[in-house]
């Protein structure tokens, strides 16, 4: 999730909140630092984001799932015959790949705002809900075109994504990417399966 935003300073300040909320949780990032991350005037952020802190994590928290829902079309671009399997073993890669090259300092951004705001701040909570449906959707009409049922897909949408961020926060834990191999080694079957199943 290290790919550089749009150019504006606005945008830029939105992926600044989010690599920092991946690494440090939304109660550890402050504006100032924001500010600094992205190289912008911290008086612009009032100017960008009247909305304060909260607006700012609900932008940041919404790129975040716009980003995992357009790398959907990336990862099957990468697969030469795309596979349910496929898709999600290239989801899990792209944390291993991380992990293994700069150190398990981040997350999901849209996972930590999701834990330290749910219960307190409606509109973040929201913003997470929101987050990942419009990474899930992808996932969905991915694996529809390649032969699952789409009774079944929103299902097994949910169940990558919900294996895959569990399987972040064990590797975070465990300084390992053993959880996330195993996901992929494990759930691959059951999602190749669903392929033959009478629509």
């Amino acid at each position: 999730m290290a790919e550089v935003s749009e150019h504006g300073p606005r945008e830029r300040m939105v992926f600044s909140a989010a690599q920092l909320i991946r690494r440090d949780g939304v109660a550890s990032t402050g504006m100032r630092e924001v500010a600094v991350h992205a190289g912008a005037p911290r008086g612009s952020l009032q100017h960008y984001f009247p909305g304060g802190k909260e607006q700012l994590v609900n932008e940041a928290v919404g790129w975040a799932g716009r980003y995992a829902g357009k790398r959907v079309a990336r990862f099957l671009d990468a697969l030469p015959e795309p596979t349910p399997s496929g898709l999600f073993g290239e989801m899990v890669r792209q944390w291993t790949d991380e992990y293994e090259s700069a150190g398990f300092a981040g997350g999901c951004p849209v996972a930590a705002a999701t834990v330290d705001c749910a219960e307190t701040n409606a509109s973040t909570r929201q913003a997470a809900a929101d987050a990942f449906a419009t990474w899930s959707g992808p996932v969905a009409r991915a694996l529809v075109d390649m032969g699952v049922p789409t009774k079944r897909a929103g299902s097994l949408a949910t169940l990558m994504i919900s294996a895959l961020e569990g399987a972040v926060l064990i590797a975070r834990a465990e300084q390992d990417v053993r959880a996330l191999t195993t996901v992929a080694r494990e759930l691959g079957p059951l999602l190749d399966a669903a392929t033959s199943e009478a629509s």
